[in-house]
């Protein structure tokens, strides 16, 4: 059919003609491979893009070397030895220190004393609330010393196990023999001045005991015991106050 058409051109367009349609079809085929170049080619990188160098991969951190050797001490007069990490095992964390240790051996002490005035109230005082007070000291010190002592047998101890560090520290708050016999020769409105004065010293004595186990003591039972001493006997300093007030 193109032929037909192209026949029937006069001689000099035919020749126009034909030369035309050959400049198009070489337009077309050169379209065509410039497409392709351009779908096979690959996409420029970020640097090329935009000209700032791509971030360097960030380094991870390797894990522990489970055979680096682990200096292993060894008993008195033994020398160390070394072992491979991952045959050691971790020992088991203290359930006990120092500080317990003083505080519970310095602490029984210090509460008998708090019993022995205690027990001069009934008979001396000439306040019933100060009497009330003291039964009430009596009642919850002398169960404590008991649970106390249980904590000591329980971990192979004693009284004298703490006994070098509550010599070095002392126990603040105890009264001495002399202030002792004083309050026992007292009667009357004198005895309970007398009482709530050293009482509440030893009592301030007891409660910075507490807060030094309580700063620095591990065992879980002295810590509640040192926060029952550190609350209760605030709580009675106030109370003899009052007492003494009224």
């Amino acid at each position: 059919m193109l032929g037909k058409r192209v026949r029937m051109i006069p001689p000099r367009l035919r020749v126009i003609v034909l030369v035309e349609f050959a400049v198009l079809v070489v337009l077309a085929a050169g379209a065509a491979a410039a497409v392709g170049l351009r779908a096979d080619a690959p996409t420029p990188s970020a640097r090329a893009t935009t000209g700032a160098t791509p971030p360097a991969p960030v380094a991870q951190p390797g894990v522990p070397d489970s055979t680096a050797p682990v200096l292993m001490p060894g008993r008195p007069g033994e020398t160390a030895r070394t072992a491979r990490a991952n045959e050691v095992t971790p020992g088991p964390s203290p359930s006990y220190n120092t500080t317990d240790v003083r505080f519970v051996t310095m602490m029984i002490p210090h509460h008998e004393q708090a019993l022995v005035m205690a027990r001069l109230a009934s008979g001396r005082a000439g306040n019933p609330k100060i009497i009330a007070i003291a039964d009430r000291i009596l009642a919850a010190q002398a169960p404590e010393i008991g649970a106390l002592e249980s904590w000591l047998a329980a971990r192979g101890l004693d009284r004298k196990s703490g006994s070098d560090d509550a010599h070095r520290h002392g126990m603040a708050g105890m009264q001495s023999a002399e202030a002792l016999r004083a309050l026992e020769t007292a009667r009357g409105p004198a005895f309970d001045r007398m009482f709530v004065a050293m009482m509440s010293e030893h009592h301030q004595g007891a409660i910075a005991m507490a807060r030094e186990a309580l700063a620095l003591g591990v065992d879980s039972i002295v810590n509640e015991t040192a926060t029952s001493v550190s609350f209760e006997q605030s709580v009675e300093i106030e109370r003899m106050r009052e007492a003494l007030a009224g």
